[in-house]
């Protein structure tokens, strides 16, 4: 075996070399029964991550102007809890928050479709933690949305 492909299958990840053994993993949201591209596939990081950025500073403009002029308030104590209240209600009934609805997306319940409140909330409440939706599944789903059995998808 010559060097240089050994330092590239390392450097590629053992995605990369399960791959090149003939494993094969499908794409994101197979296993769920979701398309690949297009409306209703499985919505990618950076749109996600974009989306909760628009909701934050949405947040912290509520906070600022309407609640305290202080910015160090309004990001520690009140921009998070109106992003609470935001996210959980938004997707109790519309199913997206104004960020996501801004880049595309829209979380869906793997069974029914809909967000039930309590689902929502539940979400939300594991979203809040940190942890969970820092850790995800081979579909891109967050922990947080294995537990409420939902999924984002694109629009």
């Amino acid at each position: 075996m010559d060097n240089r492909q050994a330092i590239g299958s390392w450097l590629s990840g053992p995605r990369a070399a399960a791959e090149e053994a003939g494993v094969d993993f499908g794409y994101r949201g197979e296993q769920l029964g979701l398309p690949e591209h297009g409306p209703g596939s499985i919505a990618r990081p950076g749109r996600r991550f974009g989306a909760i950025a628009v909701d934050w500073g949405l947040c912290l403009l509520v906070a600022y102007g309407l609640i305290t002029h202080s910015y160090n308030k309004a990001a520690s104590t009140w921009a998070p809890l109106i992003l609470f209240v935001l996210i959980g209600f938004t997707l109790a009934t519309v199913g997206s928050t104004p960020g996501k609805r801004l880049f595309g997306l829209r979380v869906v319940a793997l069974d029914t479709g809909r967000v039930s409140p309590l689902r929502a909330l539940l979400r939300t409440v594991l979203l809040f933690l940190a942890l969970p939706p820092l850790i995800w599944d081979r579909d891109g789903r967050g922990l947080h949305d294995r537990v409420a059995r939902t999924v984002e998808v694109r629009i």
